[in-house]
């Protein structure tokens, strides 16, 4: 199951998640002004996150609710130390010269720690079909590309036509620029991964549709002769009992109201993805107490749209998850828990320490080793 890639990571990358699109709350579906998307808020927990020593932050994009991603990346560039940024950046929204230039920007404020999440989603008060979008995403990493690493852009597609010296847009980060994950089920969405992107990210299955997803990926990146680093976007409950962690997940959905969490799950841009899809499939294999698996919990899925399980448990059965799924081939992992402060600081007390954590973009030779960081935290750093 493990392609040679995977192999090789000897460790993982341990995320962390931005609520900049109005996700954050005490109880699911409440909406508590406290923990409404503010920069005040998403700041504190990107800087705890950082002073904690998890190795990146997931800044995802939507227009309904949200801070514009890249605008809040900037401004954290100086008021944090090691932690990379994964910027979620919807194809098509902006000119993709001026897309490259931006995105070259913010990778020389932060001296290599960006990396990007492509996104083929439908834009705000636009529909295209699936092949559509997933067409104008690969023009537009395509273009990424050209002006990240040639001496100009000559690009002649469908959706964009140009001509232009790239000397504006060269990223700070070598060999490549920065890396590009991607999340898409879609026949079209795989194959753009497979071609063109670094990390596929997969939304919380059972194993063994998760092994299915990875093998599938895995055969089709071959037939580009490429291959694909696996991550997976997994919200996390850990208490010092199971007893403990499953009571809080319960507690969590103590005040949801069923139709608002409809209506929550119903305003995302992604709503109708097949991903979303089979989010609401898990939930639907799950018993009565919402698990699909031990320690996989789907309640979290009534009141959010896209990722809609956790990892419930006490730490080792917690620790033991994550190296599950580790020796099944993935190396990246993105959390989140509510509220997001909270469960970030208790995550990182038992367990951030017991995983191997490492850099991605160093292990892809995109920053030099020895770029300048302050160590922080006490994770197992490689």
């Amino acid at each position: 199951m493990i392609n040679n890639l995977n192999q090789k990571i000897n460790g993982a990358e341990i995320a962390w998640f931005a609520p900049l699109c109005d996700g954050d709350d005490d109880y699911l579906g409440n909406r508590n002004p406290l923990f409404k998307s503010s920069w005040e808020n998403t700041s504190n927990i990107v800087k705890r996150a950082d002073s904690l020593g998890y190795r990146n932050v997931l800044c995802p994009s939507s227009y309904q609710v949200g801070q514009d991603t890249l605008s809040f990346i900037a401004g954290m560039a100086n008021i944090t130390q090691q932690i990379n940024f994964l910027a979620a950046v919807r194809c098509g929204e902006v000119h993709p010269p001026m897309l490259a230039r931006t995105i070259a920007t913010l990778d020389h404020m932060l001296r290599g720690r960006l990396t990007i999440n492509i996104i083929s989603s439908d834009l705000p008060g636009n529909i295209l079909s699936s092949k559509e979008r997933y067409a104008r995403s690969r023009e537009v990493i395509q273009i990424l590309k050209q002006a990240w690493m040639k001496d100009s852009i000559d690009f002649h597609g469908k959706y964009y036509k140009l001509n232009l010296p790239t000397d504006p847009v060269k990223p700070y980060q070598q060999n490549g620029g920065p890396l590009l994950y991607f999340g898409g089920y879609s026949e079209h969405g795989v194959d753009l991964c497979a071609e063109h992107c670094d990390v596929y990210l997969m939304w919380p299955e059972t194993e063994k549709k998760l092994q299915v997803l990875m093998s599938n990926m895995t055969q089709k990146a071959s037939d580009y002769d490429r291959s694909v680093v696996f991550g997976l976007r997994v919200h996390v409950i850990v208490r010092e009992t199971e007893k403990e962690a499953r009571a809080y997940a319960g507690s969590l959905l103590s005040k949801l109201d069923l139709k608002f969490g409809t209506s929550i799950r119903n305003r995302a841009q992604d709503a109708s993805s097949l991903g979303v899809f089979r989010q609401a499939k898990l939930r639907e294999e799950a018993d009565d107490n919402h698990y699909v698996e031990p320690n996989l919990w789907t309640g979290i899925g009534l009141a959010r749209s896209g990722c809609g399980a956790a990892i419930v448990g006490d730490p080792d059965q917690v620790v033991s998850k994550i190296e599950r799924y580790m020796e099944m081939g993935i190396r990246s992992f993105i959390f989140s828990g509510y509220p997001h402060e909270q469960e970030c600081t208790l995550f990182a007390k038992y367990v951030l320490p017991r995983i191997r954590s490492v850099s991605l973009p160093k292990f892809f030779g995109r920053v030099p080793i020895n770029t300048p960081s302050t160590p922080l935290g006490t994770a197992k750093r490689s």
